[in-house]
């Protein structure tokens, strides 16, 4: 991904700045930096689908 496009990126619930992180099962997601509501986006063949369906909550430790 354009470093550019990775820069405007941001949660859709929360409007907090992305991440890069990697999930529970080793495949990549975006990780929201909201303290109150973390959520993770899947990225699906290297694009970030940002879909509150699609979001699993981030519990602490994750």
């Amino acid at each position: 991904m354009d470093p550019w496009v990775r820069s405007v990126l941001r949660c859709p619930v929360t409007g907090a700045e992305l991440v890069d992180a990697v999930g529970p099962d080793g495949a990549p997601e975006l990780r929201s930096t909201d303290p109150d509501r973390p959520l993770a986006y899947p990225v699906r063949d290297g694009i970030p689908v940002l879909l509150e369906s699609e979001a699993r909550e981030v519990r602490p430790g994750q």
